[in-house]
């Protein structure tokens, strides 16, 4: 069943809003997007073939969105979580990352909580979420409780019922990392954590990445990638990090080119682009981006094929597809694609 705000378009479905994301857990595939100052969520219990009804979130105040900011949603064994960064004067003036956690498969919505400790410190909007079926929850955002913006993060080990008290992951010796770069956040099914971010150290704008096996403790930052980006201004552009069968995989932006990296080949060039994505499932590895002319999307080392007209793509990988979301002038296109 499609829910009342999308329409069956040409083998894709479209709904009235912004700022997608995906997660599953086996054949439940949920969306979530925003729409105004309101957070949508559908349930697909057929690997994204249909979706159900659209349920709207109990919220207030001023919703995050746009340019990577918006709800991110996760799912594990016993929960499915939606976080968001909501505040009341909205704007980057203040805002705190609220979670929404429902254990009966999206049907009801507890009342949100706020992670952050320091009461507005998330206004920047800028957050990732990530889980992994045993129910290890990482959520990671841009903090700003003192000056200069900062890599914040809190975990769950129980599928989000309870969380750690707020873990500055990194602080940038030049003062502030990258201020409107969304983190990225992967959670593998042995509860490994990796945050990526980007940062700025005297006027490079690179990546880096923290990892923890403990969700307690986590590594010095590292740069990704073999160069730097000498830009004096925040691209808006965050990239995306995933932990596989072999390791960690991370794609980004440089420049006009979208570069990833794994634990063994330090760059690679993929293609012109920018808001690049990744996601893995067993040997499968799935990669999108919005391209000049659309989103592409390249599967394992496959060439990129283009998918459709927008930008701010996610992927969600399943066994026997590949699940595409974008954004483009005010709707979202969502698509299921055969291996």
């Amino acid at each position: 069943m499609i829910g009342s705000a999308a329409i069956l378009l040409a083998g894709s479905i479209v709904f009235s809003g912004v700022q997608p994301q995906l997660a599953a857990i086996g054949k439940d595939v949920y969306l979530v997007f925003g729409r105004g100052d309101s957070i949508q969520v559908s349930r697909s219990t057929d690997a994204a073939d249909t979706f159900g009804e659209l349920i709207s979130l109990p919220t207030s105040g001023k919703l995050a969105l746009g340019m990577r900011r918006g709800p991110r949603v996760a799912a594990t064994g016993g929960a499915v979580l939606v976080a968001a960064v909501m505040g009341q004067l909205g704007g980057g003036a203040n805002g705190d990352v609220l979670l929404f956690r429902s254990t009966d498969r999206g049907k009801t919505w507890a009342r949100p909580v706020p992670i952050n400790d320091v009461p507005g410190s998330a206004g920047e909007g800028m957050h990732a979420m990530a889980a992994s079926p045993t129910g290890v929850v990482a959520i990671a955002w841009l903090d700003l409780r003192e000056r200069g913006t900062r890599i914040y993060a809190a975990i769950s080990r129980d599928h989000g019922a309870t969380w750690s008290k707020d873990l500055l992951l990194y602080s940038s010796p030049s003062g502030s990392v990258c201020e409107c770069c969304h983190p990225s956040v992967a959670v593998d099914e042995r509860g490994r954590i990796a945050v990526m971010f980007r940062n700025q150290i005297e006027g490079n704008r690179d990546m880096f990445v923290v990892r923890s096996s403990d969700g307690r403790t986590f590594t010095a930052a590292g740069q990704l990638g073999t160069q730097s980006w000498a830009l004096n201004a925040c691209p808006m552009d965050g990239g995306g990090v995933a932990l596989g069968d072999d390791g960690l995989v991370a794609v980004w932006r440089r420049g006009a080119d979208i570069f990833s990296s794994t634990d063994t080949i330090p760059e690679r060039r993929l293609a012109s682009g920018r808001e690049a994505v990744v996601a893995e499932l067993g040997q499968h590895r799935d990669l999108a981006w919005a391209a000049p002319a659309g989103v592409e999307l390249m599967r394992g080392s496959a060439a990129p094929i283009p998918i459709g007209v927008g930008r701010f793509p996610v992927v969600l990988a399943l066994e026997t597809t590949n699940v595409v979301a974008w954004e483009d002038k005010g709707s979202i296109t969502l698509r299921t694609i055969p291996r």
